[in-house]
């Protein structure tokens, strides 16, 4: 969410010219991200009782559905911008806390006057669950942005040989553990970056099970610097991520024209469209294949200009556009 709030907050402050005054609900720690916003208000643990300037804006935008700020704390036009359902999609809740989740959703939908999905897919979603929410909700792609690598930059781990990369939480939802069966009948390194969590031990796993457990390496957390590098000097982005909202790490890799291989479950398609290819299942043999004629077709017709021109359809400046126009269009509403 940090990247989603820091890039589409410059977008705005940018594009706003004077439009509205702009305040950014912020931690104490990151004060310093927006320097030419307008104004701010502390993140306070006390708002959860009582949020002192709760009538003072005409507008407030909650960026995310785990709201800091919860919206019946404020009495304003309210947006609320929806990245996901995935716990609908991951089964990995009691009934109980299940329960618990769909009914503070669908309160804090409810509350807000308009309700933004960052695709499609997570819009569906949301009808389907609160079908009361279907007349005030709007899509909006995230923006994405093109990374660039430095000049001489050499990453914390280099790999030795052609790599696959991908990056994420390890997590179960990722789905990363089906990864080390790509590496069947190739001479190819996977790198996975990102947070290292128990979950490493399955992918361990599985690349014991397939003997190239000498060609998997968790760099755990990266530096933008050594994303881009991966980013472009990967063969592949590989991503079987079973539950995504969007997946910005997509577009990110098909900024550098890079082929990407994705899952074909929840919002996966409709960002990868017809310039990535997908894995029908996650049963070695079939990924092995989808892989291999890939890059082979990728190579063949020279697919790099199309991923690139693909992955431009999602830039932070038309992103921003439709916010400030939604933001405008629900406080005529009030009038």
């Amino acid at each position: 969410m940090f990247f989603f709030e820091r890039s589409l907050g410059d977008e705005l402050i940018k594009q706003n010219n004077n439009r509205f005054t702009l305040y950014g609900y912020i931690n104490s720690k990151a004060l310093h991200t927006f320097p030419k916003i307008d104004g701010t208000v502390l993140i306070s643990l006390l708002h959860k009782v009582f949020f002192s300037k709760y009538n003072k804006f005409d507008l407030v935008h909650f960026t995310n559905q785990y709201c800091k700020l919860k919206p019946n704390k404020v009495k304003a036009k309210k947006v609320l911008t929806i990245h996901d359902m995935n716990a609908v999609h991951e089964k990995n809740r009691s009934a109980h806390r299940y329960d618990k989740y769909l009914k503070r959703l669908g309160g804090y939908i409810d509350a807000c006057d308009r309700v933004v999905t960052i695709s499609n897919f997570v819009a569906n979603d949301i009808v389907q669950h609160y079908p009361q929410a279907a007349g005030k909700l709007t899509v909006i792609y995230n923006g994405a942005d093109k990374l660039t690598v430095a000049d001489n930059h050499v990453p914390e781990y280099k790999p030795p040989r052609k790599f696959l990369f991908t990056i994420g939480s390890l997590s179960a939802k990722k789905n990363f553990h089906v990864l080390p069966a790509l590496l069947q009948h190739n001479d190819y390194e996977i790198i996975i970056a990102g947070k290292i969590t128990a979950y490493q031990e399955k992918i361990l796993e599985e690349a014991a099970k397939h003997n190239c457990a000498d060609r998997v390496t968790l760099t755990g957390l990266i530096s933008d610097d050594d994303k881009a590098w991966y980013y472009k000097n990967c063969e592949a982005f590989v991503f079987p991520s079973i539950a995504e909202g969007f997946g910005l790490p997509v577009i990110e890799a098909m900024h550098f024209g890079k082929p990407v291989f994705l899952s074909k479950l929840t919002s996966l398609p409709e960002v990868g469209g017809d310039a990535a290819w997908y894995f029908d299942t996650f049963e070695p043999g079939h990924m092995q294949q989808v892989l291999l004629a890939g890059l082979a077709d990728y190579y063949q017709h020279n697919r790099s200009q199309a991923i690139m021109k693909h992955a431009d359809k999602f830039n932070w400046d038309n992103t921003a556009k439709q916010y400030l126009n939604l933001y405008n269009a629900c406080l005529t509403d009030a009038k």
